[in-house]
């Protein structure tokens, strides 16, 4: 009797792993739906009509579309030096913070000193200290450097910022790679500082690229810092911008979702663009060599 079951027991197998599997890729398209659909909505709005926007009867499709928003947003009052503001600050931040994280990344995997563990939990501990807690000392410290409304300001805040998160994410990408490749270089001939940089640079390229994107990202959707810390109007960056579009008079929806469209477009170009590097980098850096 045994053996005659055996047959149906296995022949119910692929069955049960196939509706697992269908269960598991419908929960996935629920979730990218339910993910992506405020993206499709901000920019289907972003070409609708006034009177489209407004209507009770909702419509998924801008018919007919209309590109007034989006004119009106780049006319708006200082824009291009939002956006200059925006793209200076982001880009400083990104290069400033992979430089130092990159150094201290390799210091924290590759060499054994006292204080190293404590360093690695108050990297933690720093990332975890909510921005509302630290505005207030950071606002403090650059007026009393006199960097209050200037951008270099506004880039030194960004970086303690950002710093904790790519220092922690270099150290995992290269503790991902053998120390004994840096080894047979300097048994070859290489002194240590061309083993890091023919070796070890080359081999983490990808999870450089990809910790510079979740950076640029950091920096570019800050919102507290620049809102406080620059008092001047031309010292604003693109996420004061649109708050520009909320007034006492009420929020004009059509302007907003236009702009926040083109405020999201960088960021998707960029994702676009090294998207390939981003995957290797995250999957070098999952797994520990």
């Amino acid at each position: 009797m045994s053996a005659i079951a055996r047959p149906g027991r296995r022949s119910r197998r692929p069955a049960r792993r196939w509706l697992g599997s269908a269960a598991a890729n419908l929960a996935a398209l629920l979730f990218l739906a339910l993910t992506l659909f405020p993206v499709f909505w901000m920019v289907v709005t972003s070409f609708k009509r006034d009177q489209d926007i407004v209507t009770l009867t909702p419509r998924f499709l801008p018919w007919p579309p209309t590109l007034a928003h989006f004119v009106d947003a780049i006319q708006k009052p200082y824009f291009w030096t939002y956006a200059f503001n925006s793209v200076v600050v982001s880009v400083a931040t990104v290069v400033i913070s992979l430089v130092v994280a990159f150094l201290a990344g390799t210091a924290l995997s590759r060499f054994r000193f006292r204080g190293r563990r404590f360093f690695l939990v108050a990297v933690i501990v720093v990332q975890m200290v909510p921005l509302t807690a630290m505005i207030i000392p950071l606002f403090l410290v650059l007026r009393d450097l006199d960097l209050l409304n200037q951008l270099p300001g506004l880039v030194a805040t960004y970086v303690v910022f950002v710093l904790p998160f790519t220092i922690w994410t270099l150290r995992a990408f290269i503790d991902g790679v053998p120390i004994e490749l840096e080894e047979a270089a300097m048994v070859d001939g290489c002194t240590r500082v061309q083993a890091f940089r023919k070796v070890l640079l080359p081999l983490i390229a990808p999870g450089l690229v990809a910790t510079a994107i979740f950076a640029f990202i950091q920096a570019w959707n800050q919102f507290l810092f620049p809102l406080i810390l620059m008092q001047h109007q031309d010292k604003y960056t693109l996420t004061v911008w649109l708050v520009s579009f909320s007034t006492n008079r009420g929020t004009d929806f059509g302007g907003l979702m236009a702009a926040s469209t083109l405020f999201t477009l960088p960021v998707v170009v960029l994702f676009l663009l090294v998207q390939h590097r981003i995957v290797s980098g995250l999957t070098a850096g999952a797994v520990k060599g």
